[in-house]
């Protein structure tokens, strides 16, 4: 695998041996292969074990074909590592790979894996899905097992699926999680979708996402709320998190999550608890919003991949805008490509479900998958 592009593997096992190829983000620890966190504080950290959702994988017969590049920490929705480089972006050479699980949806694109393993905590498995023309998964949260995953916000982190297919997704999760049950879904017509954000998005991703939802035919338009001042409930974990390495090692953090980590550690007791106050109010308000409905569709992306380059800190908030309420809710979300957008680039459809129902979410993706590729 010598030709890969810069930027994508940054370890390979000395024999991939035999399976289905699964690229793994650097992020999950991997027994006896280097496992960085896209830290250079971690260049030469080899752990003992691996993470469970990697030993799930290896046991179902997937063969780890090399660790992914990342956004430092999984903090940042690029994927420009000041330390091993930036990801590139296979599909739409010049544009933003996405992140933090940006190496992942890279390997996918550039054909170097068939499936992979990303973590999402403001959208990192579907950002970078959106931005390569891949499919990612962020389920249930705590349905697919985070041991062994170095932690970002632990209440926003899941692990799950990336892969060219939903149903490379569905094979995935199949391995992941003992308690997923796939679902049977022969049309969408029974189904009651709500369609959100739409008039958010640029034209040509809403144009694309608008065709994709009108293959429900019960669907209506929907008041769903974003995640609005939940930050630093995100932020104070964030801080826990890094607090003790950071004082050590603040010098060895890139400018860019050095910043992040900084305002995270600023964060006071009374903005966190008029964050978590506001997350308890999302919840309600979402509840209310889904009430009689069995999906929700929006944009994964408002716009088509940035042209590199990008500053993360310029563009975040809006690149999550879509994918974040999701964390915080714990709700399954599926990113999926709908169709061109601006310059050619993808366009990219978000499928949500209430928790528990990631079986219906990646069912009614594959449905969806398959009509807009003309294959039913």
């Amino acid at each position: 695998m010598g030709d890969e592009p810069n930027g994508i593997f940054l370890a390979k096992p000395p024999s991939t041996g035999e399976g289905r190829r699964l690229a793994v983000k650097d992020l999950f620890d991997t027994a006896g292969l280097t496992t960085t966190y896209g830290s250079i504080v971690y260049s030469d950290h080899v752990p003992e074990r691996s993470a469970e959702a990697v030993t799930r994988l290896e046991a179902a017969g997937f063969a780890n074909v090399g660790k992914t590049n990342l956004h430092e920490f999984a903090y940042g929705i690029t994927s420009v590592n000041p330390h091993y480089g930036t990801v590139p972006n296979p599909a739409f050479p010049g544009r933003m790979a996405g992140g933090s699980s940006g190496g992942s949806a890279a390997a996918l694109a550039a054909g170097l894996a068939d499936y992979a393993l990303g973590t999402d905590s403001g959208g990192s498995i579907r950002i970078p899905a959106a931005c390569c023309g891949v499919v990612g998964f962020k389920p249930t949260y705590g349905l697919v097992s985070t041991d062994g995953v170095f932690p970002l916000a632990p209440s926003f982190d899941h692990a799950g699926p990336m892969a060219r297919s939903v149903g490379e997704c569905l094979e995935l999760m199949e391995a992941l999680a003992d308690d997923f049950e796939p679902a049977a879904l022969d049309s969408l017509d029974d189904l009651d979708a709500g369609v959100a954000w739409l008039d958010r998005a640029e034209p040509l991703v809403h144009a694309r996402v608008r065709e994709a939802a009108e293959l429900f035919p019960g669907r209506q338009e929907t008041d769903f709320p974003l995640a609005e001042k939940i930050g630093p409930a995100f932020m104070r974990e964030v801080a826990d998190v890094h607090r003790d390495l950071f004082a050590e090692f603040a010098d060895s953090y890139g400018d860019n999550v050095r910043t992040k980590v900084e305002i995270c550690l600023a964060v006071t007791d009374g903005q966190l608890e008029s964050a978590q106050g506001a997350r308890n109010e999302l919840r309600e308000k979402a509840e209310i919003a889904m009430n009689g409905l069995d999906l929700l569709l929006t944009p994964t992306l408002g716009f088509a991949a940035p042209k590199l380059p990008v500053d993360d800190l310029e563009i975040r908030a809006d690149t999550i805008r879509f994918t974040y309420p999701f964390n915080a809710l714990g709700w399954p979300a599926l990113a999926l490509p709908c169709g061109p957008a601006e310059d050619g680039v993808a366009a990219s459809l978000q499928i949500v479900g209430q928790p528990g129902s990631d079986g219906l979410v990646l069912a009614a993706g594959a449905l969806v998958e398959s009509l807009l590729r003309g294959t039913l």
